[in-house]
């Protein structure tokens, strides 16, 4: 009786990260549509949504100290509720990324781009991939999705490169592009940072299976 509960509530939490999940990547959508169109009031649609991820990330955080508490867990089982807790504080501070992503798009709304983004979009794309895998892969235990999310962070580092240097060689050209192109290298910094999360959510997922983190045996 005592398992079948249990079981009950982990199902419950995956449907909560699935939730979670779902609020950021929206999160992240939209605020790369924001960008690429300079949409501000979607922009401010999104900064006021970040209290919903919020409000999700409080009540998986109780429920998976409800489950260690009341549950007393065994190795397996407190491997996933513990990974879950990790995973909560990465896609919260994905959540804030979007929003941050958000409020520079209200900040550069009203004057042209001093460049067409192509390369930020395909950052957001992908990072945005990376942490639908990411939870897809918790939720399925599937260590082979979690590594392919690990494997794809070169490729954002190597759009934010490009970013930057693209960015560089514009402010050379002209020293008035320096305000705007800052602002687009921070936009750039943001979705780099989403993947870092990511990679974090990924490797915590290979923990939740294997008990190893970052090569070391942990439970």
């Amino acid at each position: 009786m005592m398992r079948l509960r249990f079981d009950e509530q982990l199902t419950r939490l995956n449907n909560d990260l699935i939730e979670m999940g779902a609020l950021i990547e929206r999160a992240i959508a939209d605020a790369s549509k924001a960008f690429i169109y300079q949409d501000a009031e979607l922009a401010r649609r999104i900064i006021e949504r970040d209290d919903e991820v919020d409000d999700i990330e409080r009540g998986i955080e109780s429920l998976c100290l409800k489950l260690i508490l009341s549950q007393q867990p065994v190795a397996k089982d407190l491997r996933q509720v513990s990974t879950a807790l990790k995973m909560i504080t990465d896609m919260e501070r994905i959540g804030d990324h979007a929003s941050d992503i958000s409020e520079m798009c209200v900040l550069m709304a009203s004057q042209p781009y001093i460049k067409k983004p192509e390369h930020i979009p395909q950052m957001a794309e992908v990072t945005m991939n990376m942490v639908t895998s990411s939870i897809d892969a918790f939720v399925k235990r599937d260590i082979e999705k979690a590594r392919s999310v690990i494997a794809r962070d070169d490729e954002v580092d190597e759009l934010f490169t490009t970013v930057r240097d693209e960015l560089t060689a514009l402010v050379h050209q002209d020293a008035d592009n320096g305000s705007q192109a800052f602002d687009l290298l921070q936009v750039a910094k943001y979705y780099e940072r989403i993947g870092d999360h990511a990679v974090n959510i990924a490797e915590w997922v290979i923990f939740s299976i294997t008990g190893v983190h970052k090569d070391k045996q942990v439970l």
